[in-house]
């Protein structure tokens, strides 16, 4: 597929113009993986193709749920075709149960503590300040969305969630968290946008937290080799094709 101007690159896709429709974008998914806010940074051959496959899985998944996104196609691997919209500066992560940070930042609560409904949690986009947290109140008040778009994107959030899930529990795997963004469109629709691929959620197959199957296996590394990197390329390939069933 022929690529328009680039448009923004980031530390794992690029994003470009699409070369005949203004309302579309394409974005190219690179093999790269990153961790502490880019601190750690690793090369993986092909796994851009990987995690441009899991994208149109789950965003396919997503539409037929009758979730709105901005997928549009998958016209190879490794892009994206979407509908250009501006992001907002959030990630907003729902936690099904109790692990990673945020049991650091509560460390009364034992790990593993389930959420029901899933605990919604917003965090500003921001590499250098380590994406804060940032609540409800301070979007609205920064004019980063309404009180409206708030309840909007925590309803939304939940419903991916909770569609995430039971097509994991499908395949006996506990999905423990997960992290998504969303975007407005020109009509001023918020919808959801960027990625969800092996780098966005946890996954615990049978509930196991020593089976992840997910970015945190890189995270965790006290060092990282080749050997890493093969055993993380096969966790992404195998989510790849489990996802290609939902």
């Amino acid at each position: 597929m022929q690529l328009g101007t680039l448009l923004a690159e980031g530390k794992t896709k690029v994003i470009y113009a699409h070369p005949d429709d203004p309302s579309l974008v394409v974005l190219f998914h690179k093999d790269g993986i990153t961790a502490g806010d880019g601190a750690r940074r690793s090369e993986i051959a092909g796994k851009g193709a990987i995690a441009g496959r899991t994208v149109a899985h789950v965003f396919t998944y997503l539409e037929r749920e009758g979730i709105a996104t901005h997928f549009v196609s998958a016209p190879a691997d490794d892009l994206t075709v979407v509908r250009h919209c501006a992001m907002l500066p959030l990630e907003v992560v729902m936690r099904r149960l109790a692990t990673g940070s945020y049991l650091r930042r509560h460390p009364e609560v034992a790990e593993g503590q389930p959420f029901e409904p899933p605990l919604v949690e917003f965090f500003f986009k921001d590499d250098a300040a380590h994406d804060p947290q940032i609540s409800a109140a301070e979007i609205v008040a920064q004019g980063i969305a309404s009180t409206a778009e708030v309840d909007q994107m925590i309803a939304g959030g939940r419903a991916v969630c909770t569609a995430l899930a039971r097509a994991w529990a499908a395949q006996d795997v506990i999905l423990v968290d997960l992290k998504i963004e969303f975007g407005r469109l020109p009509s001023g629709e918020l919808i959801v946008a960027d990625v969800i691929d092996n780098d966005s959620w946890r996954i615990w197959p049978g509930g196991e937290k020593a089976r992840m199957l997910d970015k945190q296996v890189y995270r965790n590394a006290a060092e990282v080799d080749e050997n890493l990197l093969a055993a993380i390329k096969a966790r992404y390939q195998q989510v790849a094709e489990m996802t290609g069933t939902f």
